[in-house]
């Protein structure tokens, strides 16, 4: 009997792939091959719902949906700078793309289109550009561009983003007092829309009373989603981890110090689906698209909506939404719900909101199909047994009556061929009364709060010291250990009365009465606090009511940083992030102003460790700095169309600007300066690098070929040395030297 040994994988796969013949190619080796934009099932299912009017309209929304997508962005209009930045892109980047596309299709600047302003985006922020995506990443004409839209969305001056995708926060009216829930928020591009609506009002709300609380159910894309929203650095933001569909209620604190819980007054649906209506922006979608996509995601959409429905408060605002055009993700849904609901939501009218947007109504009626779309059904009664489980009552339309008093036509939905645009559907429901399922229990809900802040029980331990684990019994109902998924995330530490740390930052700053101390905050217990962040008093309500209840992923923006050296007398600056917030509390102490000679060199100067002497600047500059001790400062410009703030560092003897190299290059933008110094074209160093490798290559190549001619001539030497006749002491007693003077002699 032979030895039980154990196999070596790798030579079982070896001998298997040696089984199986030759390796399959690799194909990422392969040159990339165009997907074809064409499926079967998709024509023959969307045709068959006539969700176009005549069958001209559906070549023209054939022949725009296998299109590219054009490029689209728009600019934040919350910040003091927006009109001086818009001024800019409509006259200097347009002018460059004008002449760049003109480059890359070698044509006339005179017939080049110039970029869409959106007619229904607000105060013609947004814009839409007669190029794609893969167009600016790779075209050398275009690399001004390419860089002017990656470092304005990293300062957040502008935010790339889809044109439909603008149209949910637009509608949903946001206000800076209203308590927003965006349901499933990542990547994120919504939540800074609804973000910028909340501090529309800066001159009125120094932090805006509302907030907007971010919810997404998977952990990854919840780093992506704060990724996104921090770029606008507001103190009103909650990022959540939760699946939507069972989110749970929330407590807050009433101004009689009683508990309840919170309803928000505007929430978004954004509902995961099939996405068909992204086919000209994720093409590969042609290539798996069917059916059973939206019967699968049916009931997961319904039961997200009605979850938003429950949270939402009585005369709030709920919008629905979905990045595809199949009525069974959306008019389904939305019948659904309403019917449900019994007369408390109600459909609303929002296209006075985005006038100048082309769409159509919503269907009230269309058909079901088999996954082959081979079979079609008009009802529940022609749906074989064997599909019961897949499509269900609910998903066909109801019958005329009932479907004319739900008001479906309502809804917008929007086709790409009606404004060059990808596809997408939009819903608003109001909500008149109470739903009959709703669950307000607070008491409940308090106890379980307290139960969930104790600490949990030490385990039972045997004899040896060991845990005892609970025995499983085959009967009864069997309950899954709750697992935390993603990252442990680091706690919630705000301040308490008397922090010693605040009264130094108090002093040092002047700030005044009205920042609230407690609603300062930072990651970690320990005594040295590194980084300081600052959220608003609800999001401070919410953290400490529910950190025990829902994960929380992150809140605050960073204010003040631990920065010691041994000339300052304090240990904190100010950061660059919290400044919008900050600014408004700070005394005039540590605020100097500066002209703009002076902030282009100073935010010009990239070697920290040569900051601009206080010796080159302005007198009058001059001046101020000398009422300036050692330490972090705002430096403040004054533009007749705006005002800039940024953090700086009065050193002992000099003054720079502590800015990102993004934001930087946003400042100097704005001041009309000199960019080459930042520009960097990515084709021409490619060209520089692999010139410079070839170069090495045929230094390498050069060397080498010196090295086997030397040892030829070496044995050619050897070889007439042998022939003539040398004195026997001169082959004994030379140097190599000695050899080749011999060898030249010969």
């Amino acid at each position: 009997m032979g030895r039980n040994k154990k196999q070596n994988p790798f030579a079982a796969r070896k001998r298997q792939k040696r089984e199986n013949g030759p390796e399959r190619p690799d194909r990422r080796a392969l040159p990339y091959e165009e997907i074809k934009r064409d499926n079967a099932f998709f024509i023959k299912y969307y045709h068959l719902q006539k969700i176009c009017a005549s069958e001209e309209e559906w070549s023209q929304f054939l022949e725009s949906i296998r299109d590219n997508l054009p490029t689209t962005f728009r600019v934040t209009g919350f910040k003091d700078e927006a009109k001086a930045l818009l001024s800019i892109i409509e006259t200097q980047l347009f002018t460059e793309y004008v002449r760049a596309v003109a480059e890359l299709h070698q044509k006339a600047p005179e017939d080049v289109e110039r970029p869409l302003c959106l007619p229904w985006y607000p105060n013609g922020l947004a814009y839409q550009l007669h190029l794609t995506r893969k167009d600016i990443r790779r075209s050398e004409p275009l690399y001004r561009l390419h860089n002017f839209l990656i470092v304005e969305t990293t300062a957040g001056g502008i935010s790339r983003q889809e044109a439909v995708s603008m149209i949910p926060p637009i509608v949903m009216d946001v206000r800076p007092t209203d308590k927003v829930l965006d349901m499933c928020a990542a990547p994120g591009s919504k939540t800074a829309q609804l973000i910028e609506a909340l501090h529309a009002a800066p001159e009125e709300h120094k932090i805006p009373p509302g907030f907007v609380l971010a919810n997404d159910v998977d952990n990854n894309r919840c780093y992506m989603l704060v990724h996104q929203a921090k770029r606008l650095n507001s103190p009103c933001l909650l990022v959540t981890n939760h699946d939507s569909s069972v989110f749970p209620n929330l407590l807050t604190t009433m101004p009689d110090g009683s508990k309840a819980i919170l309803k928000f007054d505007k929430i978004l649906c954004d509902v995961p689906c099939s996405g068909d209506g992204t086919l000209r922006k994720n093409p590969d979608i042609w290539l798996k698209w069917n059916l059973a996509q939206a019967y699968n995601l049916h009931g997961i959409q319904y039961r997200i909506v009605r979850r938003g429905a429950e949270m939402l408060e009585v005369g709030g605002r709920l919008v629905y939404s979905t990045c595809s055009l199949n009525p069974i993700e959306n008019e389904a849904v939305l019948q659904r719900i309403i019917k449900d609901a019994d007369g408390a939501l109600e459909l609303v009218d929002a296209g006075h909101l985005v006038p100048g947007l082309k769409y159509k109504p919503g269907m009230t009626d269309w058909k079901l199909a088999t996954k082959e779309v081979d079979q079609i059904f008009t009802n529940f009664d022609e749906v074989p047994e064997s599909l019961h489980t897949i499509i269900r009552p609910g998903m066909f339309p109801l019958p005329a009556d009932e479907m004319a008093k739900i008001g479906l036509d309502k809804c917008l939905r929007v086709l790409p061929h009606l404004q060059d645009s990808g596809g997408f559907f939009v819903a608003v429901l109001e909500k008149r009364r109470q739903l009959s399922f709703e669950k307000n229990d607070v008491v409940e809900l308090v106890q379980l709060n307290e139960k969930a802040k104790q600490p949990a029980a030490e385990p039972q331990l045997d004899e040896e010291g060991k845990p005892v684990e609970e025995k499983s019994v085959p009967w009864g109902p069997q309950r899954k250990k709750r697992r935390l998924h993603g990252y442990k995330e680091d706690p919630y530490v705000f301040f308490g009365e008397n922090d010693p740390d605040y009264e130094a930052i108090k002093e040092f700053y002047q700030l005044n009465e009205s920042l609230s101390q407690r609603c300062l905050l930072t990651r970690c217990i320990t005594e040295k606090k590194k980084n300081i962040y600052y959220c608003s008093d609800p999001i401070r309500d919410l953290v400490l009511n529910n950190e025990n209840n829902i994960k929380i992923i992150n809140t605050g923006v960073k204010t003040f940083v631990r920065c010691e050296n041994r000339h300052t007398v304090h240990p904190f600056r100010l950061a660059q992030e919290g400044l919008q917030t900050s600014n408004a509390f700070m005394g005039a102490n540590r605020r100097i102003q500066v002209e703009r000679e002076d902030l282009v060199m100073m935010l010009n100067c990239t070697d920290p460790t040569q900051p601009p002497s206080t010796h080159e600047l302005k007198k009058e500059t001059q001046e101020r700095c000398k009422e300036l001790g050692v330490g972090s400062c705002i430096l403040k410009y004054v533009d007749e169309r705006f005002t800039l703030y940024t953090v700086g560092w009065r050193g002992t003897s000099s003054l720079r600007a502590y800015v990102h190299k993004d934001e930087t290059i946003h400042i100097l933008r704005l001041l009309g300066s000199d960019l080459s110094k930042f520009e960097t074209n990515k084709y021409e160093d490619a060209r520089v690098a692999a010139a410079a490798a070839a170069d090495a290559e045929a230094g390498k190549s050069g060397e080498a070929e010196a090295g086997s001619s030397g040892e030829g001539a070496a044995t050619e030497s050897t070889s007439i040395s042998g022939a003539v006749d040398v004195p026997e002491a001169a082959k004994t007693t030379s140097t190599p030297m000695d050899t080749e003077e011999v060898t030249t002699r010969s």
